[in-house]
């Protein structure tokens, strides 16, 4: 099981950190070509939102029971999450989209598990390391010393297991 590379893509599709872990699992890309990887999954992460089916309001309503619903007021229905998963022979694409609009990528092993407990303290150290830290800058590329180590110590950790 191991996790091979880390992209962060800005709400705008911008490549702003990818990282590398294992370098035995995906073939080395360029710069340029990791540019191009961030902007093309941007998009089709929007068009793949807008694909997701929507019930009718009617059938919300239907679906709900009357004592949990007040009268005449109709449910939200759940925002369209887009690609999350990708999935082939030879690796696993785990996409984290946050409220802001930042996507995480982790390329990993088909056979990771608990990629979703690895999303979510990865997204935890990028809240502690970078935005909490005074000089970095929204929507630019990550430059933190400290999230780096500790990136690199959590994933050698999963890696090595």
């Amino acid at each position: 099981m191991t996790v091979f590379a880390l992209i962060i893509i800005n709400k705008a599709g911008g490549l702003v950190y990818n990282r590398t872990f294992y370098e035995g699992g995906l073939q080395k890309i360029s710069t340029n070509d990791l540019l191009v990887l961030a902007g093309t999954f941007h998009g089709v992460h929007a068009i793949t939102s807008r694909l997701s089916p929507v019930k009718p309001a009617q059938a919300q309503a239907q679906a709900t029971p009357p004592t949990q619903q007040p009268p005449g007021l109709l449910t939200r229905p759940e925002p369209p999450s887009g690609l999350e998963v990708l999935e082939t022979e030879n690796f696993r694409l785990q996409c984290f989209n946050t409220m802001t609009g930042t996507k995480f990528l982790l390329f990993t092993d088909t056979t990771q598990a608990n990629v979703d407990v690895v999303m979510r303290r990865v997204y935890e150290m990028y809240s502690d390391y970078v935005m909490k830290n005074p000089f970095y800058q929204l929507e630019m590329p990550i430059r933190c010393d400290m999230f780096d180590r500790k990136l690199s110590s959590y994933i050698r950790e999963i890696n090595n297991r």
